[in-house]
């Protein structure tokens, strides 16, 4: 019985000892993937735009088109409200309608976009005023402009563009019944500081 008893104990005693030094093996901690660079779109930028275009003019019953082409400066300033990009910009377009007299186009336009990191498609909505000179004959009108694009960052401050704008002159002054749209496409490229 003596025996048993200080056997019982070593017993115990080594299972007590094994226990209190047994340690799990300590594995590396594996390191935490960096999160992807958020892309701001917040700040003043400005650039120059390539058009081309038709524009149909209608009058009393009749209708006209004609191609135009030309260049143009922009600037504008966005906010970046984390997934929408709201903001404004004024356009200036140097028309040449091939052969048929040339102008002038200017927009000033709001702007409002989704936020997709280097890419941010956007619709545009605004007030534009066209000039025409054509064979001693000047009109000039104000309407309605809007249109969509998209914007791809190139760099964080150079990004390039392509849109569709649609601006409706009705009335045309100087020429009463007289209406004229325009259809434009841009290819942009800005410089964002």
């Amino acid at each position: 019985m003596k025996h048993s008893i200080i056997a019982t104990a070593i017993a115990l005693s080594a299972t007590a000892a094994s226990a209190g030094s047994y340690a799990e093996p300590v594995g590396e901690a594996q390191p935490v993937p960096a999160a992807a660079a958020q892309t701001d779109w917040t700040g003043f930028y400005a650039g120059l735009q390539y058009n081309d275009g038709e524009a149909e003019a209608s009058f009393g019953g009749a209708t006209a088109t004609g191609d135009f082409d030309g260049f143009g400066i922009h600037a504008g300033y966005n906010h970046d409200f984390g997934q929408f990009v709201v903001g404004g910009e004024l356009a200036y377009n140097d028309i040449d309608s091939d052969g048929n007299g040339d102008g002038d186009l200017t927009q000033l336009r709001a702007r409002a976009g989704v936020d997709l990191g280097r890419f941010m498609p956007y619709a545009t909505l605004g007030f534009a005023r066209v000039s025409l000179e054509s064979g001693g004959t000047d009109v000039s009108e104000s309407g309605v402009t809007y249109g969509v694009g998209g914007e791809y960052l190139v760099t964080d401050n150079f990004s390039i563009g392509l849109e569709y704008s649609r601006s409706d002159f009705s009335d045309v002054e100087g020429v009463n019944g007289l209406d004229l749209d325009t259809d434009m496409v841009q290819l942009r490229a800005s410089y964002r500081f």
